[in-house]
């Protein structure tokens, strides 16, 4: 006996009303996998942001590097220029954006083109003498400048009515938390909302109410004073701008954030928008000190931050110190997570040590040692009363002035080598600006410490 159906005794079936899906579903989170040792979490499939969303996105290591160089010891000897010398200073600013473009996109695309920071490169090519050397320096200098970031810490949080005694341990425990138990994303959001701190210096600026035909007259007219005091305050601003731990930091962050060389062109516009932003806050601070302390009193000396800030209240009122504070803590704390991590990089990178914001500590154990041994010795010092930060600050700056032409000789060889480069290596135009911008500080310097040197015998090379 068959068991087969006959057609009229099946029953019929519903007709299905729902349709495909019109946009494919997003992919569920929580798979995460390591590539090359970095811990990578797939979040799903999204669509390709548009607008100015998608341009903000772009931002970040060119932004957060450029901008940790307007630190305490930065927003000090800005506003000493201004105060000093007034508008005088504002074509070197002018000058030095393009040079600070040219350098910070020459790291990015290093980044981008080998994937390794510039210490790895160093050690690579040059060898590790060179790499102990220019390591030794790094570690040095970038340790006295993290030093002097809890101190400007400290003195923000005080002149906002905060002791020192609790703002630098909060800070220094905010800032170890979040890079420590943080992801490198995470980490490159917060950093990038503390930039908007420095939107407080235009401000302060504007409220000043400086003569604008004399700032103009400063930007596009080059004045050059043969004055000890003015070649010295000019190499500081030249450190202070191009400085080697926010190249360092630069490349290491773009290696980390896995920017691939197929990918690059979000990286170059990160670099050139950071270097414009960060020098017109610069700027911002020149024009402000000029307008309230150079015009109302004449060339005034101030050797720190705080005292820029404490001179503008009798000018501008409490807003505007409120306001030169506000900057100064942001840009504080900003700069204290910024030079620590630079440092491990270098570090790591000059010994082959597995270094990244994205490890844990046990993979990444030097890595985070070094973050938190500057950490912890930077804001226990900046505690100690009375600790002479303006001398140490002056010989950390000699040491910066040094190590940054040896820097931009190993960027300029390295970004010219075409077997790491292949068709990412350097323009003519780009050699042209970047070798002229090491022949501009390289003279610099030496023109301030030779002076320097002959007044020890009773030479003077500048008048006073």
């Amino acid at each position: 006996m068959s068991n087969e159906l006959k057609p009229e005794e099946l029953e019929p079936i519903e007709p299905v009303t729902a349709g495909l899906p019109t946009a494919p579903r997003r992919l569920s989170a929580g798979l995460r996998v390591n590539i090359r040792g970095r811990s990578i979490k797939l979040r799903g499939l999204k669509r390709q942001p548009k607008g100015l969303m998608r341009w903000l996105l772009i931002l970040g290591p060119g932004l957060i590097a450029t901008s940790a160089g307007n630190d305490a010891g930065g927003i000090a000897t800005y506003s000493s220029a201004g105060a000093e010398f007034g508008y005088d200073l504002i074509w070197v600013m002018i000058v030095l954006t393009v040079s600070f473009a040219v350098v910070q996109e020459m790291c990015a695309r290093l980044g981008a083109a080998t994937g390794r920071g510039l210490l790895a490169l160093i050690r690579e090519r040059f060898g590790i003498g060179w790499t102990l050397f220019t390591v030794g320096i790094v570690v040095v200098a970038n340790g006295g400048v993290t030093l002097s970031e809890f101190v400007g810490i400290g003195a923000a949080s005080e002149l906002l009515g905060v002791s020192r005694y609790i703002s630098v341990p909060i800070g220094a425990v905010l800032l170890w938390y979040l890079v420590v138990y943080g992801s490198y994303a995470k980490v490159e959001k917060i950093f990038l909302l503390m930039t908007l701190v420095f939107f407080a210096y235009p401000i302060a600026a504007f409220m000043g109410k400086p003569d604008w035909t004399a700032v103009a007259h400063g930007a596009f007219v080059p004045t050059i004073k043969l004055d000890s005091a003015y070649i010295f305050l000019l190499v500081g601003v030249l450190g202070t701008t191009i400085t080697p731990y926010i190249q360092i930091f630069q490349q290491s962050s773009v290696v980390e954030r896995g920017a691939a060389r197929r990918h690059y062109g979000p990286e170059k516009i990160d670099a050139y928008f950071g270097s414009v932003f960060s020098n017109l806050m610069s700027i911002s601070m020149i024009v402000a000190t000029a307008a309230t302390l150079f015009a109302v009193s004449g060339s005034t000396k101030i050797e720190s931050a705080a005292d820029a800030a404490k001179a503008l209240e009798p000018v501008v009122g409490s807003s505007a110190t409120t306001l030169f504070a506000v900057g100064l803590l942001g840009a504080s704390l900003l700069a204290g997570a910024v030079l620590p991590l630079a440092t491990s990089y270098a570090v790591s990178e000059a010994f082959g040590i597995p270094k990244g914001v994205n490890l844990d500590f046990r993979r990444g154990k030097t890595f985070f040692s070094i973050f938190t041994t500057l950490i912890v010795v930077g804001a226990g010092i900046a505690l100690i009363p009375n600790v002479p930060i303006f001398p140490l600050l002056v010989g950390i700056q000699v040491l910066n002035g040094v190590l940054l032409p040896l820097v931009l000789v190993f960027i300029l060889l390295l970004v010219n080598d075409e077997s790491l480069m292949g068709d990412l290596k350097n323009s003519r135009t780009k050699n042209v600006l970047g070798w002229g911008t090491f022949v501009m500080i390289t003279v610099a310097v030496v023109v301030m410490l030779g002076g320097q040197m002959l007044e020890m015998f009773g030479f003077k090379l500048f008048g006073n």
